[in-house]
């Protein structure tokens, strides 16, 4: 079989020089009904090298044929003088979050020939939950327009035994120091060392070696549409050079990072629901009139809303969905065919769907599932629905410090 995963040529910054602080910051995806967020991170990074320079946060995606040319001229100029690379290497990684604990990972390339997003795929990386095509285009235009790419994909191996990741850490005085800085707004701290040479082709083979049952080694945890954008970048690409060139070019990888979903630092957090566009009331009662016409044989599964200072809850006697993000995610697809005034936001933290659920926005809340759960309901199952998960809050998630080329 060969390797899904494997070493890649990673570009980053001298930080003798480079703040890191102010390099790195969090996900794109992240704070995209609080531009506030973006707008203070700005505010600290100033005019010192960042990643901010290099991304799109999607708070921004309206804004994109405005901000595009510029993130393009300042790749541009970091590859000519602030970034470096480090040719064929893993970076081993533990990123400590704001609640203290230590999460451990392994920042490389995964092979796109091995990966599908859609629903009912069997290659041996695929996605864990629905993507919307629809989603994608807007992305594939802002990777196609970029000479270099910076991850805040996290995908996850099922490694109970904790033999692949972990021994890295008592290996660490014998590699070479990465980074090892703080991460702003809260963010907690990151360091990280090489791992290239003959270590770093026993890490290939030991994540090729996890391969269960049903062949997948590797599912998506963060990221997933984009991932399913440099898929569809590739094939793009493929379709147009042919297989044989596609095959040796950048593109046909994706710099992510790899996580062992039993780290111990690792949590499944519920991706919540808002709703604008409706009267809260009658929403609520569309809800609960849904909820009754189900005739499932799942256990029952109860909802949560607040809107203003109302809070309260509705049961599902006999949902058809195993999980409650799916019966929730059903009745809002039915009610954005039915009302397509209404608009439905995916929000991380009972905190921000309170704070935003207020001036006609609904907030749903619900459990989430258990991450032991994953691999099985994505061998069995297939994709989830989407925004099923969030692996932790939004400040711990992945912050992009490494770059690649994906153009020659």
């Amino acid at each position: 079989m060969k390797p899904c995963f494997v070493p890649a040529d990673i570009l980053l910054p001298d930080f003798s020089h480079t703040d890191g602080e102010r390099w790195a910051v969090v996900a794109c995806d992240q704070f995209t009904s609080q531009p506030e967020y973006w707008e203070a991170a700005r505010r600290f990074v100033g005019d010192a090298p960042s990643t901010l320079d290099l991304i799109l946060p999607e708070a921004y995606l309206s804004r994109q044929d405005e901000l595009l040319p510029e993130i393009s001229r300042h790749m541009t100029e970091y590859l000519r003088g602030v970034l470096h690379e480090h040719p064929q290497t893993y970076i081993y990684l533990e990123r400590t979050q704001s609640d203290g604990r230590v999460r451990r990972g392994l920042v490389g390339a995964v092979d796109l020939e091995c990966y599908d997003w859609h629903r009912g795929a069997l290659t041996p990386v695929r996605a864990t939950e629905g993507t919307v095509p629809e989603r994608i285009p807007p992305r594939v235009r802002i990777r196609e327009s970029a000479s270099i790419e910076l991850p805040h994909i996290m995908l996850l191996i099922d490694d109970p035994e904790k033999s692949v990741i972990e021994p890295l850490s008592d290996e660490r005085g014998a590699l070479r120091p990465a980074y090892d800085f703080d991460l702003m707004a809260g963010g907690g701290h990151v360091r990280g060392w090489f791992v290239d040479g003959a270590r770093a082709d026993e890490l290939t083979a030991a994540v090729s070696a996890l391969s269960g049952e049903g062949g997948l080694t590797i599912a998506v945890g963060d990221g997933n549409h984009s991932l399913a954008t440099a898929k569809t970048v590739y094939e793009n690409l493929k379709a147009r050079i042919g297989a044989e060139a596609a095959a040796v070019h950048p593109a046909r990888y994706a710099l992510a990072e790899l996580v062992n979903i039993h780290d111990d630092a690792l949590d499944f957090e519920p991706i919540y629901r808002t709703v604008t566009g409706m009267e809260p009331r009658a929403l609520i009662a569309e809800l609960d009139a849904y909820l009754r016409s189900l005739e499932g044989s799942e256990v029952p599964q109860t909802i949560r809303y607040c809107y203003d200072d109302v809070r309260g809850e509705l049961v599902c006697g006999h949902p058809v969905s195993s999980l409650t993000v799916g019966t929730v995610q059903s009745f809002l697809d039915g009610l954005a065919a039915a009302h397509p005034e209404c608009e439905v936001d995916y929000i991380h933290g009972e905190d921000n769907v309170a704070a935003l659920a207020k001036d006609g926005c609904v907030g749903l809340l619900f459990d989430g599932m258990a991450k032991s759960e994953l691999f099985r309901a994505v061998e069995l199952d297939g994709a989830l629905p989407r925004k099923t998960f969030s692996m932790g809050h939004a400040e711990d998630k992945r912050y992009y410090i490494e770059a690649r080329r994906i153009v020659k």
